[in-house]
């Protein structure tokens, strides 16, 4: 038994050495468990039946019931917010990245006709901050919860070298599941097909590296600018919005012959994805107000409305392409969802 003490005491100083060794180099383990502690809540807090493993295992584990489905298809995505991230570091505001970076993934499967089924996270820090961490995992919750996925699992790095100290990089991959009769690819739509679109809540999660270089020259992020009514800081970290209950009643009431989620690549970039071969995109750019944020964008950087076009989602953040027929349904559709929808081209 004494033995068996000692064994327990040699290694335990063993690994608190390592960790001080390790610390030395810009890594702190100890830090990192710490971090893993405050995030279990935050974590669990999404969990329902269908997650199997708790938080600390080497994958997470979700069963969901096949019976729902004929022949069910998983839907995978994964993408980061890019330089937006710089915005919040400067800022010291954490959690609302975190519910930028889930809609974000959730949408890219949603237009797909898929519904979430759980989300998983990573975070590298140049230098760990456990209370950052703790914040950004918050944001993924509350997202997750929204969009009824689960966060089933993530890694958290320390990279010293990579990162400087006070910067941090996200990335998220989502899963969801659709019939494979309910597939949403643009395969049905057709010449005469109207698009609509559903506002967005600004820039979304793209565009930043363009939109910090025009405004930060002029303006600091904690500047009130009169055309937005807001700081400028605020305006940056409007949180990218989900589309899926909106989708979701779609579905159920319309034809929906495509679905187009707008991000980098603006209207015509991401919807093209989606028309068949021969078919081309009518946009009526002027059926729209363009937000404020955008045209300040513009005036203060001087950018032609082509390369706003290419680059930035221009207050359109969901396309749907439905028979013309079908008009007044989907504008009854965003009404009852409490979204302003237009009709902004059509499919010719």
């Amino acid at each position: 038994m004494v033995n068996f003490v000692e064994n327990l005491k040699n290694k335990q100083n063993f690994y608190n050495t390592l960790s001080e060794t390790y610390k030395s180099s810009g890594v702190d383990i100890t830090a990192g468990e710490s971090t893993v502690n405050k995030i279990k809540d935050y974590t669990k807090s999404t969990f329902n039946s269908n997650v199997l493993t708790d938080i600390g295992h080497f994958g997470g584990m979700f069963k969901f019931d096949s019976n729902k489905y004929k022949e069910p298809v998983l839907v995978s995505s994964v993408d980061g917010v890019g330089t937006k991230l710089k915005v919040a570091i400067e800022l010291g505001i954490h959690y609302t990245i975190g519910q930028d970076l889930v809609n974000h993934c959730v949408n890219d499967i949603a237009v797909c006709g898929a519904e979430p089924l759980f989300f998983l996270d990573y975070m590298a820090f140049g230098k760990l901050d456990e209370e950052i961490a703790s914040e950004i995992v918050k944001g993924f919750s509350i997202a997750c919860k929204e969009n009824d996925c689960a966060l089933v699992g993530g890694e958290t790095a320390e990279m010293p070298g990579i990162y400087k100290e006070m910067d941090y990089d996200l990335s998220g991959t989502i899963v969801g599941v659709v019939d494979k009769e309910n597939i949403i690819d643009g395969r049905n739509i057709q010449s005469g097909d109207l698009l609509i679109g559903f506002l967005s809540n600004g820039l979304h999660t793209n565009g930043y590296s363009l939109a910090r270089k025009v405004l930060l020259e002029k303006y600091n992020l904690s500047d009130h600018i009169e055309l937005l009514n807001k700081s400028l800081g605020e305006e940056l970290l409007r949180i990218h919005k989900s589309y899926l209950s909106l989708i979701r009643e779609l579905k159920k009431n319309v034809s929906v012959n495509g679905l187009s989620h707008i991000t980098g690549g603006g209207i015509i970039g991401n919807t093209s994805r989606i028309i068949p071969e021969g078919l081309n995109l009518k946009i009526h750019w002027g059926n729209w107000d363009t937000p404020p944020i955008f045209k300040l964008i513009q005036k203060t950087g001087d950018i032609s409305s082509d390369e706003m076009r290419n680059v930035f989602n221009e207050g359109i953040g969901l396309i749907v392409v439905v028979p013309q027929k079908q008009e007044e349904m989907t504008l009854q559709v965003a009404l009852n969802q409490k979204e302003h929808a237009i009709v902004v081209g059509e499919v010719e």
